[in-house]
């Protein structure tokens, strides 16, 4: 059940970024949306840590998935730029979060 919660933090603390971005361009009504998604997260993540998740691992994983996630995100739907030196970061990041995992479990 962590790990659901632990999802659902970072699904909502990208979607609140991504607002974010939307409100910046002067649709203003959508900074509800930035606290919602953020006020969601946080409790998503205060949840994962209440069933048990190493609060280590489920910030790392939820503040680089968030990162990994944004980036892409952002390419897709506002055409930011997304470099091959950005994507390698992205391959980092996720082969940071694997090693967390793992050593998390030994």
């Amino acid at each position: 059940m962590a790990w659901l919660y632990l999802v659902g933090a970072i699904a909502f603390e990208v979607a609140g970024t991504l607002s974010l971005r939307v409100a910046s361009g002067g649709r203003k009504a959508w900074y509800a949306a930035v606290a919602i998604g953020y006020v969601v997260a946080f409790t998503m993540l205060i949840l994962s840590l209440d069933h048990g998740m190493p609060l280590g691992v489920a910030y790392g994983i939820w503040a680089a998935a968030g990162v990994a996630l944004t980036a892409i995100l952002s390419r897709l739907l506002f055409a930011e730029p997304l470099t091959w030196l950005m994507g390698f970061g992205i391959v980092l990041i996720v082969g940071g979060v694997l090693l967390i995992e793992m050593g998390a479990t030994h």
